[in-house]
């Protein structure tokens, strides 16, 4: 049908900006309290991963952290080998197997991310998504029972 209409010259139904516009948000889960901690990044790459890392570092000041992680690049960048020569006895990084991402705890959050705050929504600018996918990031962080659903099978 929208072909059909393009075709005769009418208008799309749906407007469209015609740009992609993307964020890049880290995304850390502590399991055993639920609690659910974000991060964002102009890039994914290593400085602005441990940039993500500092501020658990702080927030699990004294405490032992296994991070478990996917195999994306920039988590064995050398920047973050340098933050592990620092933070290594209480951080450790625990990557899973590759082209798994049914083990990733985090995985099943950036679906209800998907489903909240981006899929099937037309945002006329970029501060509008903006301002959707921080208000569904800040809820799943403030409000953690929100996502403790999504969490079962990993606990």
């Amino acid at each position: 049908m929208y072909q059909t209409w393009a075709r005769r010259g009418h208008q799309p139904l749906i407007p469209t900006t015609g740009q992609r516009n993307t964020q890049k948000v880290f995304g850390a889960i502590d399991l055993y309290r639920p609690r659910f901690y974000y991060g964002r990044g102009d890039v994914f790459e290593g400085r602005s991963y441990t940039a993500f890392l500092d501020g658990l570092a702080q927030r699990y000041d004294r405490q032992e952290v296994f991070l478990i992680h996917d195999n994306a690049a920039y988590h064995r960048a050398p920047e973050v080998r340098a933050w592990l020569g620092c933070h290594g006895r209480r951080f450790h990084l625990c990557p899973l197997p590759k082209y798994s991402p049914e083990f990733n705890a985090v995985e099943p959050l950036w679906h209800y991310v998907r489903l909240q705050a981006t899929h099937n929504r037309y945002y006329a600018t970029e501060r509008e998504f903006v301002r959707s996918l921080d208000g569904t990031l800040r809820s799943m962080a403030r409000e953690p029972h929100r996502i403790q659903g999504y969490l079962h099978p990993f606990l």
